[in-house]
């Protein structure tokens, strides 16, 4: 699985950064602005919505958990010092996706048990597109907090993130996490849809 996590670049806004890594396969996409005012987030959510209807993709949102229904959105991911997932499930019900962050195997077990539906474990290594970072990772961390996930018997889906790379795709894969979420390394790419096809491949065979 590879999520993409807008970001807006010197090339790429929100809208044309989804576009590209859309034409290039990814079936996932996190509308992620920050500092963004509701204005902005709703005229951007509101076509890359758009773009995830007709490409089939699941649309999530970053944070914006009262967004969640005017934008049709699949789901929302919410960050360690966000809005809890128990209070996230409360107000938005048993259908709708709701993703956690985690840098800890105490970060899972209390994801899961609030009913996340999927964990974004990170940081790898470092990365410009977040502020106020986690400890890293490394490979170490993620073959670590995934043996600890086997023996608790928490099956769900973890995907990887924080300045991952294609070279890092098939070894973080063999740790045993789901996925891989990318921003960086597909829009400052020399051509994006083209780096999101190439990474797609390398997911693909490292599951086969």
């Amino acid at each position: 699985m590879l999520q993409f996590i807008t970001h807006h670049t010197d090339r790429y806004d929100e809208i044309t950064g989804t576009r590209a890594v859309l034409e290039g396969g990814c079936r996932w996409i996190q509308l992620r602005m920050k500092d963004a005012s509701t204005e902005a987030f709703l005229h951007a959510g509101r076509e890359v919505g758009r773009l995830c209807r007709q490409y089939g993709a699941t649309f999530i949102l970053d944070d914006r958990v009262e967004l969640v229904a005017e934008l049709g959105a699949d789901g929302v991911h919410v960050g360690k010092n966000d809005l809890p997932v128990a209070e996230a499930r409360r107000l938005l019900g048993p259908s709708v996706r709701i993703g956690a962050t985690a840098n800890t195997f105490a970060d899972i077990e209390r994801a899961a048990a609030e009913g996340a539906d999927y964990i974004g474990l990170g940081p790898f290594r470092f990365t410009r597109t977040k502020s106020n970072l986690s400890p890293l990772l490394g490979i170490g961390g993620y073959r670590t907090i995934m043996a600890q996930c086997r023996a608790a018997g928490i099956a769900l889906p973890v995907v990887a993130i924080g300045g991952i790379t294609a070279a890092d795709t098939a070894e973080i894969l063999a740790t045993g996490v789901s996925g891989i979420a990318l921003s960086g390394a597909l829009l400052n790419a020399e051509d994006p849809t083209e780096e999101t096809r190439k990474i797609i491949e390398i997911i693909t065979h490292s599951k086969s």
